[in-house]
């Protein structure tokens, strides 16, 4: 109950990332929700990985989960404002919950394994704060710059599995220890996700006249909704817990897991914000900035399940790619169409592929999950 409480918390945070692109759908808001929502997503991949290493129940980990869901909400708070005047907000949030989080479990755990856990983590996060901190005090591209280097090092760390002077990498076996709850925590923080498409666009609706244009728009949305849930859970999403426990390198897959993750919430907040627009003016002619982010979307989503689908099965459904091909191909021809018009037709894209899936399943048993290599 704790895991799903902090995760609530992101629903907020990836709505104001939803519509901070809603509001300037260009390249420079493409560019500024993508290091916005890369941010909050390690937030929470990199305390759902450090608390399940540091077992969940002890009252340390309630005591920093409280403390990241706070730093998460001054975070969401500051987001609109980030590469404005907020920046100091946002970026000052960040480096707070990363380093305290893991000060608090050094000075809370008894254990060298665990301090030494929690030590790996804060030392990689003290470098990427530098930047961090630095962005704060410019504004502009520096400001990407510098931000955008950070997540390199917070991103790449993890990857590489923290290397640490004289205590070294994470060990793989750390990783097994967490991997198959993780798995269900991914499950969760999706699903919880797509409340962000949910609560944007009934909050849109209800903010204008409910006409019967923005009616049928409210209903691609919701469809939309549900094609992407049901897209995600159809076998690999089901499976990803008994996948993590056959892989013969759990600590690849939970390192990679977050990654194709990330992909899937952005096709999510890109949903979400070309829907607030289709809502907003439901006739209005499609510009080529909502048909890219409205099909891109949906497209990161795809790439995002196809390998996450790789990772379970090591292979990937034909439905995947072809719907991908659609997408791209469509683009154009949606261009100074109207905008419902244009949500229909992606979502009718979704909706082939999770037919191709019921049909490729109906009456086939369950596929076993590959070993990963």
């Amino acid at each position: 109950m704790l895991e799903l409480f902090f995760d609530l918390v992101f629903v907020a945070a990836l709505a104001l990332t939803s519509r901070t692109l809603a509001q300037r759908l260009d390249w420079i808001g493409a560019f500024e929700t993508v290091v916005l929502l890369t941010a909050i997503w390690w937030v929470w991949a990199a305390t759902a990985l450090a608390t399940e290493l540091q077992y969940p129940g002890r009252s340390s980990v309630f005591v920093v989960t409280l403390w990241v869901m706070f730093g998460t909400i001054l975070m969401a708070g500051a987001l609109p404002g980030a590469f404005a005047e907020h920046g100091l907000v946002f970026a000052g949030a960040y480096v707070a919950i990363q380093l305290g989080r893991g000060t608090f479990l050094v000075a809370a755990l008894g254990g060298r394994m665990g301090q030494q856990c929690s030590g790996r983590f804060m030392f990689w996060f003290a470098v990427s704060a530098v930047p961090w901190l630095a962005g704060a005090f410019v504004s502009g591209t520096p400001r990407g710059l510098l931000w955008t280097a950070a997540l390199a090092v917070d991103y790449a760390a993890a990857w590489l599995r923290y290397p640490t002077p004289r205590v070294g990498r994470l060990p793989t076996s750390r990783y097994a220890v967490a991997a198959d709850h993780l798995a269900e925590r991914y499950q969760q923080i999706f699903t919880l996700a797509l409340g962000d498409l949910i609560l944007v666009i009934t909050l849109t609706y209800a903010t204008h006249d409910l006409t019967i244009e923005r009616t049928a728009a409210l209903l691609v949305g919701f469809t939309a909704t549900v094609l992407l849930w049901q897209t995600y859970v159809h076998r690999a999403g089901a499976l990803l817990k008994a996948a993590i426990e056959a892989s013969r390198d759990p600590g690849g897959f939970v390192r990679s897991v977050p990654n194709t993750h990330l992909l899937m919430v952005a096709g999510v907040v890109a949903a979400s914000a070309s829907f607030e627009v289709v809502i907003t003016d439901p006739t209005e002619v499609t510009s080529p900035w909502l048909a890219g982010a409205l099909l891109g979307g949906f497209a990161l989503f795809l790439l995002g399940r196809a390998r996450f689908e790789y990772e379970v099965f090591s292979r990937v459904s034909p439905s995947r790619l072809v719907g991908l091909l659609v997408l791209a191909v469509v683009g154009p021809v949606l261009v100074l169409t109207p905008a419902l018009l244009a949500g229909l037709t992606a979502t009718l894209v979704l909706a082939a592929v999770a037919v191709a899936d019921s049909i490729r399943a109906h009456g086939n048993p369950p596929e076993p999950t590959m070993p990963s290599t």
